[in-house]
């Protein structure tokens, strides 16, 4: 379930921000030039990213003013580092953070190397993902855009506020492209991202790179459309003793692309353990659901609106799912398929999803089954996840099937369960199935 969403006073402006795991040492996220700390959540790449920091600290998020679920500024007054250097510390304060590491990205590497230099005694470490310390072309800066490239960007955003530029591994995958840019847009408007570029535009914090006196790694992706390698390997030899490592990938955005691979780096310079593999096979709880009749819907609905349709129901499972702590796998047509870390959550996410889209005149059917899966990055594989399909393929209209090992493992949960006979799945043997009568 994502964090609650919580605010701090910044002298005439609420900031909001979030507090997540229990770690042994505070981490503040300090992302890009715009966030909103609920809507991250609902983005399973982000969500997985977010996840993995707090499993080894206690993680702290926030929305920068004028973006997000944070007050919303005059366009005409820009906010500088200052101010939003007090807003970064308000909320450690009102977390109680005196000790904290700073992982920050893009934009929000500027304020945390300011911030590392100016209170060293409340800075842990500093780490860096595709940062820029200028934003402007100069002889001595020669990787930041050239003024005219700059008010190009600042037009293309006001126009076609989009993603591509940030995440170019996505580019193949429109659901995904289509999640992404509707998390910038719900994050800030074209007008006030085109004005945070130009604030953008104004940082300069070179001179304070040598002053910073705290550990530091800087990260940066070889291919990185939006701040270049070079920078990032210049930015890192301008701070005493800062290490630079360089991974491969085109992403701006860290938590697109080879994700683990820039984790492994941060969890090892702030903890001193990289983490072990996952392991190759593991016991996981399967879900998939799917839209009755949804041939004879779109056929009346016709294509635009059924697309709509399917969009509302996309996000409502979504929703769910995020509540209940599923991770989405893959989503085919109308069907999703999802893992949880229990099968009496599978069951209950099952369940809220059929009540939540109902009032959109939609039906569904799920599958509940829990099995061994073969486990290669985000992909699931195995008998399993057949299995879970089969089991959902013989759910009538409404309702929620779960095989005899889902039902077996969730006694004492509360969940009550009628017979629903046994079943030859395709390929899989007679099974004995239950379908869910109250959570």
């Amino acid at each position: 379930m994502a964090p609650r969403t919580q605010y701090a006073r910044s002298g005439d402006l609420n900031i909001a921000y979030q507090v997540v795991g229990d770690g042994p040492f505070d981490l503040l996220w300090i992302p890009g030039f715009v966030s909103n700390v609920e809507l991250i959540w609902e983005e399973p790449s982000a969500a997985s990213f977010l996840g993995r920091l707090a499993s080894f600290s206690r993680l702290i998020l926030f929305d920068k003013r004028g973006t997000g679920l944070s007050d919303r500024v005059d366009p005409g007054e820009l906010p500088t580092l200052e101010e939003r250097l007090d807003d970064l510390r308000v909320v450690l304060d009102a977390v109680g953070s005196r000790d904290v590491a700073l992982l920050s990205h893009s934009e929000g590497g500027n304020l945390a190397i300011l911030y590392a230099a100016m209170y060293p005694d409340r800075t842990r470490a500093l780490v860096t993902t595709g940062v820029f310390a200028k934003r402007v072309w100069s002889r001595d800066y020669p990787w930041a855009p050239k003024p005219e490239n700059r008010e190009l960007e600042i037009a293309e955003v006001e126009r076609n506020w989009g993603v591509d530029h940030y995440a170019p591994s996505a580019a193949g995958d429109d659901a995904f492209r289509e999640r992404l840019a509707t998390y910038f847009r719900r994050s800030a408007s074209p007008g006030a991202a085109a004005a945070l570029i130009r604030m953008n535009t104004q940082i300069d914090v070179r001179t304070v790179l040598p002053t910073i006196r705290v550990p530091t790694l800087v990260l940066h992706r070889t291919g990185d459309r939006d701040a270049h390698v070079e920078e990032g390997r210049w930015i890192a030899g301008q701070i005493p003793g800062a290490r630079f490592v360089e991974l491969p990938g085109d992403d701006h955005i860290p938590w697109v692309g080879r994700v683990d691979e820039l984790l492994d780096e941060v969890q090892e310079f702030l903890t001193g353990v990289r983490s072990l593999p996952d392991p190759d096979r593991v016991l996981t709880t399967l879900l998939f659901t799917d839209i009755v009749d949804s041939t004879r819907r779109a056929t009346q609905l016709g294509d635009r609106r059924w697309r709509e349709l399917l969009d509302e129901h996309h996000a409502a499972v979504r929703g769910v799912l995020g509540r209940f702590r599923g991770r989405e796998v893959d989503t085919a047509g109308d069907g999703f398929f999802a893992t949880f870390d229990g099968p009496a959550r599978a069951i209950r996410a099952a369940c809220a999803i059929r009540e939540l889209v109902r009032p959109l005149g939609l039906e569904i059917r799920a599958g509940v089954h829990t099995g061994e899966c073969e486990v290669a990055g985000n992909a699931v594989r195995g008998i399993a996840v057949h299995a879970a399909a089969r089991v959902a393929a013989q759910a009538p209209a409404g309702a929620v099937l779960a095989s005899s090992t889902v039902h077996d493992l969730v006694a004492g949960s509360g969940i009550q369960f009628v017979p629903h006979g046994r079943a030859d799945l395709k390929g899989i043997g007679s099974w004995e199935l239950f379908e869910v009568a109250g959570v």
